[in-house]
């Protein structure tokens, strides 16, 4: 029983650890798709480009990883601008079958930019003030210092994020264009610009979210496609353009993914025979994409949106 218990307390503080960091990672797709209702399937590699950009910089430097975050977030920020004047803002013009392929090719060019330059093997931060340290807790319970700083500037990040729309007047232009372009621009917004700022909020907290992830996450061209997942899944369970349900469908997510180590414990605990060697360590993903199923299903607004 004792076992069982602190699988538990375990699964609970890592996957809230970790549901932070999930948010943050889709934090910057809910927002393009409130503001833009437009669907970015490079998202996950911009968080990737992201983690090259501290796994780079770091060691190049001599810098602690943690000093990088605001390199992420101007390199994620500047790349958001250019997907959306490069790319977008004439995809917008043409039906929503033109805006899916257009996502997805940039996410194709992205990934094979990245094994171009990168290569293919796993990178990862070996050395940080935090790197490697973790300290105890409680019985059996140990935290990574990493994955304790993540989940702390996740928090921080999306409170920036809060401030900015909903405590200052750019914040409230993006919730008009979101709300209604047309009215937005008879207010005399510039829904361009609105729709502009999107994309760079978007690409500046996902590339941070990845500068926070490669310290305990390795790092390769194809890593994005697990994190886009992700993301949809956060985001359609949190609901379409909701910044409070990103924050709690991403904790929601973290723990699910936290939870065959609870299941293993069970297990052992029960004794019963049909249920020993069985294992969901490799299922955990299939049962975010389970829970995305169901939300798609029965509530397509998500837990806390407003756009279906």
């Amino acid at each position: 029983m004792e076992d069982l218990l602190v699988a538990m307390l375990k699964s609970l503080v890592s996957g809230l650890l970790m549901g932070l960091v999930f948010a943050l990672v889709a934090l910057g797709l809910t927002i393009i798709f409130g503001v833009m209702d437009i669907v970015n399937f490079a998202h996950g590699e911009m968080l990737m480009i992201g983690m090259y950009t501290t796994v780079v910089l770091s060691p190049w430097l001599g810098i602690d990883p943690l000093f990088t975050l605001p390199v992420c977030g101007l390199v994620g920020a500047v790349l958001g601008l250019l997907c959306y004047y490069g790319l977008i803002r004439y995809l917008l013009r043409g039906p929503m079958i033109a805006q899916l392929f257009g996502t997805f090719g940039l996410m194709l060019f992205l990934r094979n930019l990245a094994l171009l330059f990168m290569g293919s093997e796993p990178r990862i931060i070996h050395q940080g003030v935090l790197v490697g340290k973790s300290f105890l807790v409680g019985p059996g319970l140990v935290l990574e210092s990493t994955k304790l700083a993540a989940a702390v500037l996740s928090i921080a990040s999306f409170w920036v994020c809060w401030w900015l729309i909903n405590r200052t007047k750019v914040g409230k232009a993006l919730t008009a264009t979101s709300l209604d372009k047309e009215g937005a621009r008879y207010m005399g917004i510039s829904t361009e610009s609105m729709n502009a700022l999107a994309w760079a909020i978007g690409g500046a907290s996902v590339s941070i979210a990845g500068g926070l992830l490669v310290n305990f996450w390795p790092v390769d061209p194809n890593v994005g496609l697990l994190f886009t997942m992700i993301a949809f899944a956060t985001v359609a369970l949190g609901g379409f353009g909701s910044i409070r349900g990103a924050l709690f469908a991403g904790v929601i997510i973290g723990l699910i993914v936290q939870l065959p180590p609870v299941w293993d414990a069970a297990v052992r605990f029960l004794a019963w025979e049909p249920l020993q060697g069985v294992t969901i360590h490799s299922f955990k993903y299939t049962l975010v994409y389970f829970i995305y199923f169901l939300i798609m299903v029965v509530r397509p607004q998500g837990l806390f949106g407003w756009k279906q």
